[in-house]
């Protein structure tokens, strides 16, 4: 099973309607909802013989999701499982025979070595039997199945997603002379249709180096200028959508208190 993240970037076309004039502040800062996959992909490719997550299902770290069929590994198994049994069978020959004087040192050298092999590979035909069974890498809703019961898979192609509520993100860009006033850390407040009035978000990403407005959110007064991307987490990512257009808007920081204040109140 292979697990591996994926940036899911749907900037909806919606936004295109926001252009107009007046301050942008007033209107916040355009931006939409994205969010990092959970890829599931199976180690080696085969047939899925069971699915017991549907799209929308909430997958538990550490369910069983989907199985897929084992003969090959079973065969494997059982073939290393007899290598093994002969290889013990010569070890323990061998060790006779040194013990009475009539083998050799590098006889029963040799035995130790093929005896330590057929043990590994057995454990991985273990191993290998085992991840058959693939089991969620993280909590979340499952977003997509891409293979159902009775389908084969290639290794490493992902079976389904997960989207774990951490790993939800908001993008948007800010011009250059407010990004200052922005820093790591700070909490903005988040606007959209429909959406609870009071939701809020953490910078955690600021770009250091500038870009053109991208086309999305184009408008009358942003068109070629210079802008910088950042992102944020929200405080409650099961309050929004992947791909849903936001504003950002920054909120006010409280001055910290000069020294004369500080020794007035004391």
């Amino acid at each position: 099973m292979i697990a591996r993240p994926f940036t899911i970037a749907i900037a909806g076309a919606a936004l295109l309607a926001l252009a107009g004039c007046g301050n942008p502040a007033d209107r916040g800062y355009q931006g939409w909802v994205e969010a990092d996959l959970i890829f599931v992909s199976p180690d080696e490719s085969g047939r899925i013989t069971r699915l017991t997550v549907r799209e929308g299902d909430e997958a538990r770290k550490g369910e069983l999701i989907y199985t897929l069929d084992d003969d090959l590994q079973q065969a494997d198994l059982n073939q290393n499982n007899a290598t093994l049994a002969n290889a013990k069978q010569s070890f323990d020959r061998a060790q006779s025979l040194s013990k009475t004087g009539s083998g050799t040192q590098a006889n029963l050298d040799a035995a130790v070595s093929a005896l330590r092999v057929a043990e590994a590979r057995v454990e991985t035909s273990k191993t290998r039997l085992l991840r058959r069974q693939v089991f969620a890498p993280v909590t979340g809703p499952v977003q997509q199945i891409y293979f159902r019961e009775g389908e084969m898979v290639a290794a490493q192609k992902p079976v389904l997603s997960i989207l774990p509520p951490g790993n939800m993100k908001l993008r948007f860009y800010v011009p250059e002379p407010v990004l200052p006033k922005l820093a790591i850390g700070d909490t903005v407040r988040v606007t959209c249709d429909g959406c609870a009035p009071d939701l809020t978000a953490k910078i955690y990403f600021i770009a250091t180096q500038a870009e053109y407005t991208p086309p999305v959110i184009y408008s009358l007064d942003e068109r070629n200028k210079l802008v910088y991307l950042i992102q944020a987490r929200p405080d409650r990512p099961t309050a929004l959508r992947v791909g849903q257009p936001v504003s950002i808007f920054p909120m006010p920081k409280t001055p910290e208190p000069t020294p004369a204040a500080a020794g007035a109140k004391s």
